[in-house]
Order: C-alpha cells, then structure tokens, then sequence
C-alpha cells in the first residue's frame, strides 16, 4: 500500500502520555475516545492512542519499573495487561476497544517499544511462522536507555523479520490504525535503528492493513530524511516536548532545519501539545499534576507553528477537563484549513525576536505567522515586500477574526504579544 495515502494530510489526535504517563486504563482511554467524538470529530480529528506500557500491570505513572514482568502471549507478543483494560480478558487483546473507537467514527493506535521482550528473549519463547525463538533473533547489546523492557532485533538473524510480520498481524487483527514506535529514530546510545525500521515498515506493507507508522523519540537525523520519508508518516524532530518556554523557543530552529520536507505521506512531527489538564500521573517535563505552564500567547504561538509548519497534531492533556479556552486552540476552521490544506511553509525573516512564516493555499492566498519570541510586546510595520507578498488587499487575524490593518505603503501594522503570535491569512 503507497503510505502516501496513509497520512495524505498531517494526522490529528490525542495520546495518553502527557497525561497518565505509562498508567493509562481502559475507562479514560474510552472518556476521551468520546469527547473527541462529540467535540473534535467534526474538525477533523480522528486518532485515540494509547502510550507506552499498555501491557504492565502495575505501572503507576511516566516512571517505569525496572524489569517488571509484562503481559505476552505464546509467541513472545506483548498484551494488554486486563486489570487496565477489562476487555481484553481471554485473549482478545485491543480488538475491542478498538471497536469502540472505530464505533465513534475515530481510529485506534498504539505505542510499541522497538525490539522483542527480554523476558521472551530469556525464556527463548517461540516466534510465530519460524523455528526461531526469541532468543536467537534478539540483540541484546542493543537496548533503550530509558526503559528495560526490551532488547532490539538482529536484522541479520533468520526469523527477524518473521518476528515482526507477527506483530502486525496481530495489530491488523485488533483493527490497529497508528502505530508509534519508540527508542528507534534517535538514540542517546545509537545511531537511527534503520534495520528496524525497515522491517517494521516490510510488516505493515504484508499485514494487510493500512497503519500510520510514527517514530519516536527525536531528534531524528535530517541527514535520514530520505529514508525516514519513504518508510515512515511521522518522525520526531526533537526529544520530549513539554510546557516550558525555552523548548518552544527551540522549536524555531527545528522547524527552519526541517523546512521544505513535509508532504503527503511524510510528516515531521513537532512531538505533542501538552495543552489542557496535563501531568495527571505523570512527572515528566519538570511537574506533576498540572494545568499547562504555557501562557495563553505561548500557546497559541505553539499551535500557530505547529499547524503552519504542518506538524501533525497530537494533544496531551485530559480532554474531558478542557475548559472553553483550550477547545478554541483545537476547533479554529481556518487555522485546521491551513495545517491541511497550505503548502510550501518556509521562515521568511528572522530579525533579532521578530520570526515570521509564511505558507500558501491553494487557491492562491497566502499565511503569515508572525511571532515574537521577546519578552515585551513588539509594535511592527512589516512591509509586505520583505514576505515577497505583492498585491494584498485584505486580510484576517485567524484566532481573532480581527481584519488585518494594512497601510497605504503596502505593509501590515499589529502589536505581537511578548511570546506571542499574529497569524494571518492576506488576499
């Protein structure tokens, strides 16, 4: 399957991390499958994902417990551990949850750990449509940093492949829609684990069923932007993105290094919102149970980015608790017309605090975000000229719905907020 048509616009949808860190169960899974149904669905959002560790029993929050017995079938496949998701008794596994979901009219996805589990490896439990074991295709000095669940796949040893053919059959099975795969983009020990992700990538071609595949964690290699557009949709394009200004500020830098590469199929991906009620049982990112520590311009300056850089969308905080504010972020028509439908985004000044974007439709109109990264507000006089923009006669601020002030000089005159943005979109 061309996975161009996969991902032909940048996925939109909500993972459990930001908020419940490793300890997500069946029942909030389930609320905000039906928040996003009745509040979200409609403006084009569509993916419910579970996070890491669906299948430990007793995790607790974002800080995992070394070695913990996990939950795994006859042929070394992990399974939802049923004392978080009841539904999965008798080895039906994520089949009906993602029923429920698909049954709202979103799509079901998972997080998966590259690699085969140690507690396989150490048991050399089969491997199904292989006389390989487990242990025979591990490689066990190849392992996450962060995490003991796992070792990586010898690509090179007979029943590699096989391995994770298994695997994705068993998420076909499930009625799997997306599938994030962690500790293999970049690596704090290892270089990108291109293997890996080719033969994941060879699986979910074989399984029969179209999959977003995302990968995690980032920085990804630019120097890999090839090879990461032609087998994956998603790629981090930095670590773990929380609520603090100096990360938001860094993502500048990131998108301008990234700049030209998203297109159908193949989407950069700025990492998740933290947005909304977030840290619920996670001490990630230098808090705990919190709402987000952006200030309101800080978060429309991330989403502003986000959406005209085209990164994928992914919100991390507890929907049900999102107050009138944080919904407005998710449901602007003409910021999502952008993020789905423009093109060509590029940085077209970057003068001392002032940055600007700029993108265009279509239809032949044109997106300018200007954003100051100061910490007092910016009066501006911006000569359209100097964004290559002639001939504008009328404008919008997207958030505000205020018309733009164009001067009689051809410019466009605003005050931005200290950390803030003004998004436009000129005729």
């Amino acid at each position: 399957m061309d996975h161009q048509l996969v991902a032909p616009t940048p996925p939109l949808g909500w993972n459990s991390w930001d908020c419940y860190g490793a300890a997500v169960t069946e029942e909030e899974i389930r609320g905000n499958a039906e928040y996003m149904a009745k509040h979200l669905k409609a403006f084009g959002w569509s993916y419910i994902t579970v996070d890491i560790q669906w299948y430990e029993p007793d995790a607790r929050s974002s800080q995992y417990r070394p070695f913990a017995p996990l939950v795994m079938d006859d042929y070394s496949r992990l399974m939802p551990a049923e004392n978080r998701f009841p539904s999965a008794a008798g080895g039906q596994g994520f089949k009906p949850l993602a029923d429920y979901v698909h049954h709202l009219g979103l799509q079901f996805g998972i997080h998966i750990m590259r690699g085969i589990p140690r507690q396989a490896v150490h048991a050399a439990t089969p491997i199904l449509g292989t006389t390989a074991t487990a242990r025979d295709i591990a490689h066990p000095n190849s392992i996450c940093p962060w995490n003991t669940d796992m070792y990586g796949v010898d690509a090179s040893k007979e029943g590699a492949q096989a391995y994770y053919d298994s695997l994705f059959a068993l998420y076909a099975s499930w009625g799997v829609d997306f599938v994030k795969v962690d500790d293999i983009a970049a690596s704090r020990l290892y270089d990108t684990h291109q293997s890996e992700i080719a033969m994941i990538s060879e699986a979910i071609q074989r399984c029969g069923r179209p999959m977003v595949l995302s990968l995690s964690p980032g920085p990804a290699p630019g120097e890999y932007a090839t090879f990461f557009a032609e087998h994956a949709n998603m790629w981090r394009m930095t670590d773990d993105f929380w609520d603090q200004w100096p990360l938001l500020r860094d993502m500048f830098d990131r998108c301008r290094a990234w700049q030209g590469r998203p297109q159908a199929g193949s989407w950069p991906d700025c990492d998740m919102l933290p947005l909304g009620h977030i840290g619920i049982r996670s001490v990630d990112g230098g808090g705990a149970d919190r709402w987000t520590r952006f200030t309101r311009d800080e978060q429309l300056t991330m989403m502003s980015l986000w959406s005209i850089f085209r990164s994928p969308l992914i919100f991390g905080g507890e929907l049900r608790d999102n107050d009138e504010w944080t919904l407005s972020l998710l449901t602007n028509r003409e910021v999502l017309r952008m993020h789905r439908e423009s093109r060509g985004a590029r940085e077209a000044v970057r003068q001392d605090e002032l940055l600007v974007w700029t993108a265009e439709h279509p239809e032949g109109f044109h997106y300018a975000a200007l954003f100051n990264l100061s910490e007092s507000p910016l009066p501006l006089d911006l000569p359209l000229e100097q964004i290559e923009l002639t001939h504008v006669t009328s404008g919008s601020e997207l958030w505000s719905g205020t018309p733009a002030e164009l001067t009689a000089a051809g410019g466009l005159r605003t005050t931005i907020p200290s950390h803030g943005v003004c998004l436009y979109r000129l005729d």
